[in-house]
């Protein structure tokens, strides 16, 4: 075996090619035995002097660490890099002639090697050495779910620049589509054919082509990085007049939010007349192809002098594709917000575009948002500081004028593809995209009362069954399913009869228990039966985790009647109308409700909206009629609040204002507590609006996803239905060809545990740690750690079921 190279394993069975012997070799490619090396099939490893270790980090790749593979530099327009040598990852689940093929290939062109054998170990030892091509054995479904391992890499970012090639059998007969191919990720494919020079010249090809496109791409990012911190205001418009980019120095010079200027056309901007003759002058220019420079002066008051520089892009065709617009303040003044004009070019129209920044109108106001006083003062202190604290400064400055301040950005966890989709999907209102497809929600055709459905005058009517059903309702261990059960899927009447007369709201809202079971009645009716998870019964559940909270001493102490009536009403209508799909799924369907609601909080809103609209449309069940106009405004604004705030894109906003205004003052009120002044002041701490604001908001959104906090069965059902009803949305996804956003709820390749395991690692804990230590929940709590460990042990186990398999007898 003196030609071949050693072989190396790591412990996730990973397999590196490499060592002195390969290096030693005659010739650009030594040829290998007949049958060439065999990959080991266990955890034994062999090392050669040129690597001294066989873990993933420490395995030599092939040429060893003292052998120089050349690589040319690559050009990007002005900029030009070099590239390391290429890193290929062969994932075969037995070695065969393709396999050695393309082993044989890679040592030819100077490619580092890596070859696994395990599916399970492919994303670990791709995220670990970040190849640049990755070719997968597509050959033998049975042994390979291809589709599922390419779009389990695609679902960690750091994919985006890789190249994946799927190696397809030889057609017998008519050419297939590769369509299926491109829908899970792969780059193109390769038909198998284990000839050295064919896998050679397929490596120097993607190398020359796709590989050396997505170094480029790679290469945009500093680019990006260095517009978006120029000092300089730069804008690009394509051809047709459309703003593709804008970075932040030309947002804040000329008034726009962030993002907001980008995909608009020209003509959306406002037009100004009075430049006709410098327009000219400067389409003259650009319309030869020649960049414009030029003084422009803005009036807003200030005469501010500003040096605008207009460039026309020639792109292919040698047609012009872009102008690129920068803006620089040439006044000696450092107030670059008193700009107020730019000037775009349009070689068809010739007209300006400009945009009179508000700017000079919001300094000479004398009423401030209290982070705009923040801003104010640490610019102030800015101007004789040194340079390290006005640096620091800079960066603070930058994370306050963002309008996400209690939100975290997620990067750590790449490689969990199952917290990446959830986050993906639950906090964020998804892509739009340009489609054919429609999903309309049913609710032009909104259910009525129900005529025919025997409903109890009142509470002393209730079946005894149901009845007993409803014995420990005051429980956390309150078993809702069971409910569910005997009244045929209608349990949000019976106990929200039972819970709303418990807290007195009859009493409160001044309406007749019959006014409130026809509201009931009706409210439960547009709940969706068919929905697996967001229908009646979990709006109870939710309605009973409401309840339990309130009846907590630390709740009682914060809350008035009004917010305990609002809290109820809002668990009971929370999802009212929902179709079972996320509000990604709709917005990306183009849906009546999505354009409706400009693709912000969807559901929520609608929630939110039809609720009143079923309440105030007939009397008999108008459970606000008797009301106060005032009253019924405060308990009506409190409703909408705590509905929206089940909305998932705020979660930690919502999560950490809790925590930064409510439990940490109040843990250091508690823990100098001494006498009756201590205590007074935590009660007008917590009672103040805002506070119980953020109580009430925390409340709900604890008692929306409680379900792992329940007993152990309960938890169990509750993560089938939501499974399956996610199972249900990446179906029609795919059947309407609309962006799927979680992936990895296919129900076909789903591991149900990971999924539960990764919603309880990223939203769950977090949030039930802070509820504790604010209400004193130890038994939900316990619950908690039970099922965390239920399903880590199910995956630990490799299983993606529910359940364990019975255990034989």
């Amino acid at each position: 075996m003196g030609c071949a190279p050693s072989i190396h394993v790591s412990e996730s069975r990973a397999v590196y090619r490499g060592g002195k012997e390969a290096e030693d070799a005659p010739g650009p490619a030594a040829p290998l035995p007949p049958r060439g090396p065999r990959l080991p099939h266990g955890p034994k490893t062999s090392t050669s002097p040129g690597s001294r270790g066989a873990s993933l980090a420490e395995s030599e790749s092939r040429g060893g660490s003292d052998k120089t593979v050349a690589v040319a530099d690559v050009q990007f327009g002005p900029m030009k890099f070099q590239t390391d040598q290429l890193q290929v990852l062969l994932v075969f689940t037995k070695e065969d002639n393709q396999c050695r093929g393309f082993c044989r290939a890679c040592e030819k062109a100077g490619f580092k090697c890596t070859v696994t054998k395990e599916p399970q170990a492919v994303l670990a030892c791709f995220l670990a050495k970040q190849h640049d091509i990755i070719i997968i054995d597509h050959r033998n479904p049975r042994q390979l779910d291809a589709d599922a391992l390419c779009r389990s890499i695609r679902s960690s970012k750091s994919s985006e620049n890789t190249v994946i090639i799927g190696v397809v059998r030889r057609a017998d007969r008519e050419e297939s589509s590769v369509m299926a191919l491109i829908a899970a990720g792969f780059t193109r494919r390769y038909v198998e054919n284990p000839s050295l020079m064919a896998c050679y010249n397929e490596l120097l090809q993607l190398e020359h082509g796709e590989v050396r496109s997505q170094l480029k791409l790679r290469a945009c990012n500093s680019i990006f990085t260095a517009l978006e911190k120029s000092q300089e205001a730069i804008e690009i418009i394509s051809e047709d007049h459309i703003i593709q980019y804008a970075n932040p120095a030309f947002e804040t010079t000329m008034g726009y939010e962030s993002g907001e200027l980008i995909g608009k056309e020209l003509a959306e901007v406002p037009i100004n007349e009075k430049k006709s003759d410098l327009l000219d002058t400067i389409n003259s220019y650009v319309r030869m192809g020649k960049e414009w420079q030029g003084i422009y002066y803005a009036q807003n008051g200030d005469n501010v002098q500003q040096n605008v520089k207009i460039i026309p892009v020639v792109g292919q065709g040698g047609k012009i594709r872009h102008y690129v617009s920068i803006i620089r303040v040439c006044s000696g003044s450092n107030k670059a917000e008193k700009i107020t004009e730019c000037v775009q070019s349009d070689t068809h129209t010739g007209a300006s575009q400009r945009r009179h920044s508000s700017m000079a109108r919001i300094h000479s106001m004398t009423i401030e948002a209290p982070i705009t006083k923040v801003i104010n003062i640490i610019s102030a202190a800015q101007e004789n500081s040194p340079m390290p604290v006005i640096e620091a400064l800079d960066r603070v400055l930058e994370i306050l004028r963002t309008t996400e301040l209690y939100s975290p950005q997620f990067g750590a966890k790449d490689d969990d593809p199952h917290a990446s989709d959830l986050v993906g999907g639950l906090m964020s209102d998804g892509l739009r995209r340009l489609s054919g497809n429609e999903y309309v929600l049913s609710t032009k055709s909104l259910q009525q009362v129900p005529s025919s459905l025997s409903v109890p005058a009142s509470l002393h009517d209730v079946p005894s069954r149901i009845a007993r059903a409803m014995d420990k309702d005051e429980c956390w261990d309150f078993n809702i399913f069971e409910l569910e059960a005997v009244t045929h899927k209608r349990p949000l009447i019976y106990l929200g009869l039972k819970i709303f007369a418990r807290f007195g709201i009859c009493e409160f809202l001044n309406c007749s228990e019959t006014t409130l079971r026809s509201w009931l009645q009706i409210i439960e009716a547009n709940y969706h039966s068919s929905n697996p998870y967001h229908n009646s019964t979990h709006s109870a559940d939710v309605l009973h985790a409401t309840a339990y909270f309130l009846c907590r001493d630390r709740i009682k102490q914060s809350l008035d009647p009004v917010d305990e009536a609002a809290a109820l009403i809002a668990a009971t209508i929370h999802d009212v109308d929902h179709p079972g799909r996320t509000n990604s799924f709709l917005c990306n369907a183009g849906s009546e409700l999505a354009i409706l609601y400009n693709d912000t909080a969807v559901l929520e809103s609608h929630h939110a909206a039809l609720a009143f609209q079923l309440s105030t449309r007939h009397e008999q069940c108008n459970i606000f009629r008797n009301m106060q106009r005032n009253d019924y405004r405060t308990l009506r604004q409190a409703v909408i609040d705590m509905v929206l705030a089940t909305e998932m894109t705020k979660h930690f906003e919502h999560v950490n204002k809790f925590v930064n205004s409510v439990t940490k003052p109040l843990a250091a009120l508690e823990e100098n507590k001494e006498t009756d002044q201590e205590q007074e002041a935590i009660n007008t701490m917590l009672r103040t609006p805002e506070n119980r604001t953020l109580i009430k908001r925390m409340l709900i959104k604890c008692a929306d996803v409680s379900n792992p906090c329940r007993p152990r069965e309960q938890c169990i059902e509750w993560a089938a239905r939501i499974s399956e009803e996610y199972f249900s949305q990446t179906d029609e996804e795919k059947r309407q060809d609309l962006p799927v956003v979680m992936p990895v709820f296919d129900r076909h390749t789903c591991s149900i545990p990971k999924s539960q395991i990764s919603f309880i690692d990223y939203f769950i804990t977090g949030m039930f740690d802070a509820w504790d230590a604010f209400v004193d929940l130890p038994e939900l709590l316990l619950h908690l750690d039970g099922n965390f460990k239920y399903w880590k042990d199910l995956d630990e186990r490799k299983l993606r079921s529910l359940r364990p398999p019975a255990e034989s007898e």
